[in-house]
Order: C-alpha cells, then structure tokens, then sequence
C-alpha cells in the first residue's frame, strides 16, 4: 500500500514508535507498568495506529483525554486498560463500564455525580482518584503538608456506591525545568505519597500509584510506582530543552508537501498579504500548498524554513491559509511536483520540529497537535507504507 494525495500529508515512522518505547521501557523500573498516553489522536500522530503499535510493543494501560478518544480505542479492537485522565459526564457512567474505561475522579461533587450515574445505570466504574499537589488544575487539593480535609474527602468518595477505587494519580508541574524544577517536584512527590499513605491508614488501598510524565520517566526513575505515563516522549520529542538526550529517542512524524508552481520575480516585487516581504534582487518562488488551515502556523512568516531536494529554503511573505512560499534562488533543482520537507528528514538533511516551534514561540506538543484533519497521516514501517489515516477520505 503505497499510495496517497500527495498534496501535503504527514508521515509516521511507527519503526520510531517501537524504538522509542523500547528505549522508554529499558529506563523504566521493572517492576512498573506503562500507561502510554495517546490523547490529542495520539499527540496529533493518529491514536489508533500509534496504539496498535504500542500494544505490539507490550504497553499495559492507555491514557487518554475523554470518552470519545478511548471509545475509538475499542472501536479499534485494542482490549487494554483505558484511564481518561480529564472530565467524562457522569451520565455515561454506563458508558464507562460498557467499554471498560476507567475515569478520573477529582473532586467530591464529580465522585458523587458519578456514583448517583453509576448506580442509576446499574453499573460499578473503576476508578483513579487525582491529586492535586502542584498543579492547581483537578485533583483533591493537596499542595500544602496538612491536607486532612481533602484526604477525608477523597477517602469518602472511594466509599461511594457504584465506584471501585483502582489507582490514584498526580501529575508533576516542573519536572521538565532541570535543576530549577527539582525541589518542587519532590514536594509534589512526597505530597502525593503523604496522600497514599493517610488513605491507607484509612483502610483505602490502591492497585495503581502513578505520577511520572514524560519528564518524570527522563529524570526521576525513583518515582516510578506502579505505572509511569510517557507521552511526548513515546513520538521522539523532550518534553523541554532542559531534558533532552537522557535517552535515545527519534522523532517519529515529518510534515511532507510539494511544489506546485515555481516562477521568477524581479526586484521589488512583494510575496504575499501585506507586502511584507519584497524581493531585493531577482529571485526564485516557490509556492507550496500548506497553510495555516493545515496546522503550519502564521506566525512562522519570513522566520522558518523548510527543506527542498536536501537544502534549507526560507518560508517568505505570510503563511497563506492554504500555500506559503519560499525562496528556492539557491536551489536551481527545485521543480513543480517536488516534495517538501516542512520539518522531518530529507535524505541526510534534518529539520527539526523544534526550530518551527522555536520561531513561533511555542512547543513541539502543540506543533504537532495543530496538524489538521485535512492532512493525511500516511503510516511507514519497515521502509513501507503500511497504512494511511486520510480524515477526509478524498475520492468517496
């Protein structure tokens, strides 16, 4: 299976997928399981063939964001364990149960909501209880040592009808910042263990303890528990500068498009809205059709590049909604019909995504979870295409 639109698509490399899990599960303790986290379809990735491929790797649990993106796990046949790490309406509750889903449960008013739809349903949910104790996002407030309150809250909701209490969570705040981030990803740590162990003296004990994200993998392997939850870091990303290179990762998704016309320009000619780039001398265009409706963002004008036949051509004028262009002057080769790198590898050339998402003032998560749907996710393993993701399905 080789072909595709070949307009601008996305290309995964599911070989990097398996390395960087296989790197991740080596650093792991042994003795921990690993929940991969494959929201955001997978961090843009596309969570179906990512998840498949992470449950060849031997991954034990999926995290996710909503009922929607772990419905579409089972819909795809994949029988692992499934936490939704956010909100979930509690009238679903049989929902939940019906697909084996495990939920989040943050607060009393959303454990009793839960419980009064699980009971209505005639169903009993498991869940994880969230602990809040650096975030201030959801979670049973535990950010200061005395949290007497929000433990006796929390162990009330594990009383209730129709819930089964199965893990309970935090999520670290700094644990990407390096040595600045160090002591308070401790506090939060202790925090959380202070949580376990008063809801233990109250006879509440839990199957599942987990708080390392990505960064917590990277560089507290002492708090590893009984799951870890790898994200960015499953795709080949760092989750910051500050913790690259602890393990051999390679990024698994390369943003394609191609020419569609090239033309000569004198000087003084501008390119594109505004005019806010205009040609000092005669100069070379290339306009290729991939836009900020594609996920290329606005903010890149005139201050990225992108890669043709091997050599690096700067995006000129604005990012048009569908097209942008680029200086090919110094690439006599650069043809109509010739592919684009936008980030990715072309032969031994490399651009990374981290320079598009430097230029704009952002991160890698939300650069390659911007990619739109009208983007094909065109899926590569052992050199070959073995699948595509085509959201639009061009031709039906």
């Amino acid at each position: 299976m080789d072909e595709f639109l070949r307009r601008t698509w996305v290309q995964v490399d599911l070989d990097a997928i398996r390395h960087n899990y296989e790197e991740i599960r080596r650093a792991v303790n042994p003795a921990a399981g690993m929940m991969a986290v494959v929201k955001a379809d997978g961090y843009g990735h596309g969570a179906v063939y990512v998840a498949r491929e992470l449950a060849d790797c031997g991954a034990d649990w999926f995290a996710v964001s909503n009922i929607e993106e772990a419905v579409e796990l089972r819909r795809a046949g994949l029988p692992q364990p499934v936490l939704i790490l956010g909100y979930t309406p509690p009238q679903l509750a049989g929902e939940l149960a019906r697909h084996r889903i495990s939920q989040t449960v943050f607060s009393t008013s959303y454990g009793e909501a839960l419980s009064k739809g699980a009971v209505e349903a005639g169903v009993a949910v498991n869940i994880h209880i969230k602990i809040d104790t650096g975030m201030s996002r959801l979670g049973f407030f535990c950010q200061q040592e005395d949290c007497a309150a929000s433990i006796d809250e929390a162990a009330q909701v594990c009383t209730l009808p129709g819930l089964v209490p199965e893990g309970i969570f935090t999520h670290f705040a700094v644990s990407d910042e390096g040595e600045e981030g160090e002591a308070f990803t401790q506090h939060q740590f202790e925090q959380f263990c202070r949580a376990v162990d008063a809801l233990r003296e109250k006879g509440i004990r839990f199957r599942y303890r987990h708080c390392c994200n990505s960064a917590g993998v990277l560089c507290y392997p002492q708090m590893n528990l009984d799951l870890v939850r790898p994200g960015i870091i499953l795709y080949g990303l760092a989750p910051s500068g500050k913790c690259k290179d602890v393990l051999s990762l390679r990024p698994a998704m390369e943003l394609k498009s191609v020419i569609s016309m090239v033309k000569e320009i004198g000087p003084a000619a501008t390119v594109s809205y505004g005019r806010t780039y205009a040609a000092q001398e005669p100069m070379r265009v290339a306009t290729v059709p991939v836009g900020y409706a594609d996920g290329y963002p606005r903010l890149a004008s005139s201050k990225t590049r992108a890669l043709v036949a091997g050599k690096p051509a700067k995006v000129v004028g604005r990012v048009c909604m569908d097209q942008l262009m680029l200086d090919v002057t110094g690439i006599p080769q650069a043809r109509e019909g010739m592919t684009v790198t936008m980030f990715g590898r072309d032969g031994e050339a490399f651009l990374p995504i981290e320079e598009l998402s430097d230029a704009v003032g952002t991160i890698p998560y939300e650069t390659v979870c911007l990619i739109g749907k009208r983007v094909p996710r065109v899926y590569v393993k052992n050199g070959k295409v073995i699948g595509v993701a085509d959201y639009l399905k061009a031709g039906d």
